[in-house]
């Protein structure tokens, strides 16, 4: 059977203004890596034993059907405004609508150089692409929002960065890869035309029952603040989340220099580039406000009275932050077992959060142990956290099975750093095994798998990951 995939692009039916199309580059020696068999059959993918999937996700042989383009857009980087970014390294082979009756884009990374590649060589290095696919399938397990992982394929060819390294091919799945950035292109370049364009466009894709610009951003608030609230209740940190890396859709999306953290301290920082602290863990919350504000500004100009639309949209954006504080309440509320968290409550998780910190507690373990009655091993100070362990069992003492709430939303695994890196090594010297076992642990987060206990571990003092880096 030969593979096929039943592409419907509609963003290609847009103006050339939106993109660039292109084929992707060959690579020397296709070798499938992972393929993703049940994304693919969501995806109403067929003939998935064909042996040329490897050429295929590869970028060696474009699928019938696709339609593949490079988009545009622009974005803030760190708080400074590049006018022209787009994908540098990737193509948009073309959207399907899954079996759910969902559009998503099918979209190929590290395919080569494109129009927007700025000197770039297009390609991805293997480690990237891992991380990538492992840590896409991994969120979306702990039942995050993501984009997700199709397949990941090695290119028989070198990539050279700081050294010179194996290169891979990512096929990432998206409901769609429309950014702040899409927008605050057209808004800055004054191409008004393109921009209503762009507004109805995602209106009809992603937020159906909105009508106006206005219901637009405030349904794009919501989401996001809804996305960032539970990353933190995972103890995930993004690590780089300029306006290009924020989607309408309010999926996670860019796995560059992203962690879990192992200690918990709310001003944790992984990601190589991010040198002021700007995305570190707690900032999160005041970041997606801007980034949300950026997209207000871009927006403005599809309203004809601007002064009605500044207004209305200060509204939203000034509203945010309340809502990412009711997310994050119902969030660590229900790790803490309670099914409809109080105001109040923010006192007692504020309160172990802070024993947490003096101590350097395992986020991840300390929140999977209060189900289990062995939390108390996690806290450094045993006093302050049986006067605390007090008041927690007074809260909770008149909830309905609040263990087994707290078992389904705190996970017994994560992708931690030092073992992402130790796959990383396993496979740059050929050996995939590590990935394949961490898929497949990492697919039941909430599971207690007595075989894979060892990955619970938090990283000896030699093994902590003490910066993560977007590999471009």
């Amino acid at each position: 059977m030969t593979l096929s995939i039943p592409f419907d692009n509609s963003y290609a039916r847009l103006p050339d203004s939106f993109y660039a199309r292109l084929t992707p580059a060959r690579v020397a020696a296709p070798e499938l890596i992972a393929f993703n068999m049940p994304l693919a059959e969501e995806l109403g993918i067929s003939g998935t034993d064909d042996p040329l999937l490897a050429a295929i996700f590869g970028g060696n042989t474009l699928p019938e059907g696709a339609d593949a383009l490079a988009q545009i857009y622009a974005g803030h980087q760190f708080g400074g405004f590049s006018p022209q970014l787009g994908d540098g390294r990737a193509l948009l082979l073309g959207e399907v609508i899954d079996r759910s009756g969902t559009r998503r884009d099918i979209q190929l990374k590290g395919s080569g150089p494109t129009p927007f590649s700025r000197r770039g060589d297009g390609r991805a290095a293997l480690g990237p692409v891992l991380r990538e696919y492992l840590l896409s399938e991994a969120m979306h397990a702990l039942g995050v929002p993501t984009t997700r992982a199709l397949a990941a394929v090695r290119t028989g060819e070198d990539v050279y960065r700081e050294t010179i390294l194996p290169g891979a091919v990512f096929t990432r799945v998206a409901s769609s890869h429309i950014r702040v950035g899409t927008f605050q292109l057209f808004a800055s370049r004054q191409q008004y035309p393109e921009l209503q364009q762009l507004f109805e466009y995602t209106r009809d894709r992603h937020y159906p029952e909105t009508k106006t610009p206005g219901e637009l951003l405030a349904a794009v608030c919501q989401r996001q603040a809804a996305l960032v609230a539970q990353w933190m209740s995972l103890g995930f940190i993004h690590g780089v989340m300029n306006t290009d890396n924020c989607t309408l859709s309010g999926e996670t999306i860019d796995y560059g220099p992203c962690a879990f953290m192992d200690q918990y301290h709310p001003d944790t920082v992984y990601s190589s580039i991010d040198q002021h602290g700007r995305y570190a863990y707690q900032a999160q919350a005041d970041i997606i406000v801007w980034n949300m504000a950026q997209l207000a500004t871009a927006m403005v100009p599809l309203v004809q009275d601007q002064d009605a639309a500044v207004s209305e949209f200060t509204e939203i954006i000034n509203a945010m932050p309340n809502l990412i504080r009711g997310e994050w309440l119902n969030r660590f509320g229900a790790k803490l077992g309670l099914a409809a968290p109080q105001p109040e409550d923010a006192r007692l998780i504020a309160d172990l959060l802070h024993m947490m910190q003096a101590g350097g507690s395992d986020f991840t373990n300390t929140f999977r142990a209060l189900a289990s009655g062995s939390a108390r091993d996690e806290i450094t100070d045993r006093e302050s956290y049986d006067a605390w362990h007090a008041r927690w069992q007074e809260r909770i003492a008149s909830e309905a099975a609040p263990e087994a709430r707290m078992h389904a939303v705190n996970p017994a695994f994560i992708a931690r750093n030092h073992r992402v890196e130790q796959m990383i090594s396993a496979a740059l010297e050929g050996d995939d095994s590590l990935f394949h076992h961490l898929c497949a642990v990492l697919s039941r987060p909430y599971e207690d798998q007595p075989d894979a206990e060892e990955l619970r571990r938090p990283p000896l003092p030699s093994e902590v990951v003490q910066a993560t880096f977007c590999g471009t």
